[in-house]
């Protein structure tokens, strides 16, 4: 943990209200604000106690407090600092120890992941009807068993997607742990919509995890590990611009060059991440927009919004559809409770948070919602569904450019 970095906090409040847990429980320790005080109590001298450690956990990682904060606190890099101490000097009860080493020896890999669909597309119904037995017996397998979402078709994606007309530039493409084994449908949109734009998309085959979930819960070794080969594979590739579709992803790429040391660091600085609306906005349109009569519920990511600063581009790329209509979600800037691994490890605050959001989301009554991380996607859909509410179809903003660029009746 930076000492300096702690410093820099004034405890002047303004993170409070943007905080998740401290909105749900209004305890000081479980604001951003009052774990910085944890950590200076660590820093100097205090030693981690299971108390201290479990106001740590409970820390979605959303960075809402981040975008508050007036004072430019890094708080996104002492929460990953601090989550790094917890697992290097906390010991946790066994139960815990093997759901993270279950999580973080599955999630991170595509392979292990895709051996998975077949277990999980034939015990579906199963699933859906032991959750509410699980809950009683463990709320993280129970939540593990409702969040996983229907599993669709694969979809092989060419090393290779060629530019439609005049070719404007040559990108790479992350397709990612969940969102290429889960939602191989967004990845893709992705390249179709990249294509149809005049882009030449190279998606290396030999992708691995890009070490979001091991950096955010504090698997800093692992994290770094993966952190190297995707710098290596996209540079065996020959690319210097990434696009990326999933907010926790693009994130943390951005972050390597400060989570790595040395010529690894200059290594990942010679190489672009973008968001795909960000990267979108920023070619600016070449591909005709066809109508989509759709009223349609934005949802900001956290690492989108929070973490990347990026809010108007996906907004800006949705509205230039004709006929579609944008609606806001009440409490946008507030967590789905999601957070990567959060709806796993705190499953309880989570499903609170998720029931919240799955709220602000009816009510806006939009006939889509849209989201920009596959995290998301799963945690509001699985909400939305144990509300009993009629389920609103979920989107990533590639599928619905692709439905407009295609010219499709409606979104897939």
């Amino acid at each position: 943990m930076d000492p300096e970095l702690i410093n820099d906090c004034v405890h002047c409040g303004f993170c409070l209200p943007t905080c998740p847990t401290y909105v749900l429980w209004g305890e000081e320790m479980d604001s951003p604000r009052g774990r910085i005080h944890l950590m200076k109590q660590h820093v100097e001298g205090t030693p981690l106690t299971p108390e201290m450690a479990g106001h740590f956990d409970a820390c979605l990682g959303c960075m809402a407090c981040v975008t508050a904060c007036p004072s430019g606190v890094r708080y996104d890099r002492l929460i990953e600092q601090t989550r790094a101490e917890v697992e290097r000097t906390h010991v946790r009860r066994p139960d815990d120890r093997a759901l993270r080493a279950l999580v973080f020896q599955l999630f991170p890999y595509p392979r292990r992941l895709r051996a998975m669909r077949l277990p999980l597309r034939l015990s579906a119904g199963l699933r859906r009807r032991i959750a509410p037995r699980l809950e009683r017996i463990n709320p993280s397998l129970a939540a593990m068993a409702d969040l996983a979402p229907p599993v669709p078709a694969r979809v092989r994606l060419p090393r290779r997607v060629e530019a439609r007309g005049r070719r404007r530039a040559t990108v790479g493409m992350l397709t990612g742990c969940v969102q290429g084994e889960f939602f191989p449908q967004v990845n893709a949109a992705t390249a179709r919509v990249l294509a149809l734009e005049g882009c030449e998309v190279v998606i290396p085959p030999s992708q691995g995890c890009c070490g979001a979930l091991s950096l955010h819960s504090g698997q800093q070794g692992q994290a770094e590990r993966f952190a190297r080969r995707t710098i290596a594979t996209f540079e065996r590739a020959g690319v210097d611009t990434v696009v990326v579709n999933a907010a926790g992803c693009g994130s943390t790429m951005k972050e390597y060059a400060e989570i790595l040391e040395g010529g690894w660091a200059d290594r990942a600085r010679a190489i672009r991440t973008v968001d795909l609306t960000e990267y979108l906005a920023e070619l600016g349109p070449a591909a005709r927009r066809h109508p989509l009569p759709l009223t349609v519920a934005y949802h900001d990511a956290c690492h989108l919004a929070h973490a990347q600063g990026i809010r108007s581009q996906p907004r800006q790329l949705l509205t230039a559809i004709p006929d579609l209509e944008l609606r806001e979600i009440a409490e946008s800037a507030i967590c789905c409770g999601s957070a990567g691994t959060y709806n796993l490890f705190q499953p309880e605050a989570a499903r609170e948070l998720g029931d919240r959001k799955a709220e602000r989301v009816l009510a806006t009554g939009a006939d889509l919602l849209v989201s920009a991380n596959p995290g998301c996607t799963m945690q509001i859909t699985s909400a939305i569904r144990r509300r009993g509410a009629a389920a609103i179809p979920v989107a990533h903003v590639a599928q619905v450019l692709d439905a407009s660029l295609r010219g499709l009746p409606a979104v897939p």
